[in-house]
């Protein structure tokens, strides 16, 4: 049994909030740039332009990409051989507390969803955990803007929908979704499960890099078709029109009950934020 304190967890995650929410990426740098090459039309490729060099000022100076550093979501892999000394919760949060607070980063969270009084730190992260084999401990940060988390949907589809039900929710939400996520984005899709497991789904799809397609090659291929469909909508960057409205859309699925179809999709702006480490 390996144990980890729950002091080194809080110091990680301070770190990892400030770096997710000042350096981009490498996935997604490149396929903002590659967007940005392919683009056909010059105010699309302007915009992209400025896009690219916002990030390359946030990486210089070290200072937020986007002026929403968003809610933290925390997710954990924690190894069957790991023993956590200490409040595991706590930790987290104060990680998150110490990293908005010493990186200047805009907090955005309030404590009720109706009374709506700002908790001043960031806090509570939306804390995400998972038992795996092993004796180490997987940590991703992924701070999740609201202009694009607004624009997410969930669907509890027929089975007899069938994968043409599906396609179509997923174009159809990001088509109603138009310039308010601030294209281009990652669209994150969460396939099966329960209604909270789809959703679940969908915003891990969202970690996963934009060069690494679905193992299944029957999802891979859907991955494909709904980003042309999407690229075809012609929405484009920041929705001043062109070919590059989705980046990626990443697929994940789980199996279901007979009689379900749950479909989340979980939609990010360009700026897709994640850091991962392995203690």
């Amino acid at each position: 049994m390996r144990t980890i304190h729950a002091s080194l967890l809080t110091d990680t995650i301070a770190s990892l909030c400030v770096e997710a929410n000042c350096r981009l990426p490498e996935d997604m740098r490149r396929s903002i740039e590659n967007a940005r090459n392919e683009e056909k039309w010059d105010t699309a490729r302007g915009i992209l332009d400025k896009i690219i060099e916002n990030y390359n000022i946030a990486d210089e100076k070290f200072v937020p990409i986007c002026q929403d550093t968003g809610v933290c979501c925390v997710f954990l892999k924690i190894g069957t051989d790991v023993h956590i000394e200490g409040d595991l919760v706590e930790a987290v949060n104060e990680g998150v507390r110490r990293g908005y607070r010493d990186g200047y980063l805009r907090k955005s969270v309030v404590g009720d969803p109706l009374r709506r009084v700002n908790t001043g730190d960031n806090t509570p992260a939306m804390l995400y955990t998972e038992l795996v084999p092993g004796d180490k401990l997987e940590l991703t940060v992924a701070p999740k803007g609201f202009g694009s988390e607004n624009m997410s949907k969930l669907a509890m589809l027929k089975p007899s929908d069938g994968v043409e039900g599906v396609k179509d929710f997923v174009v159809k939400t990001v088509e109603e979704a138009g310039p308010n996520p601030c294209p281009p984005i990652v669209v994150g899709v969460g396939i099966g499960g329960t209604f909270d497991k789809a959703a679940l789904l969908a915003k891990k799809a969202l970690m996963r890099s934009t060069d690494e397609r679905n193992k299944d090659e029957y999802y891979a291929a859907l991955e494909a078709e709904l980003l042309d469909r999407i690229n075809a909508l012609g929405i484009g960057p920041q929705g001043f029109g062109g070919r590059t409205t989705a980046l990626a859309v990443n697929i994940e699925t789980m199996p279901t009950h007979i009689a379900g179809l749950p479909v989340a999709v979980n939609i990010n702006c360009h700026v897709t934020r994640h850091r991962t480490v392995i203690l």
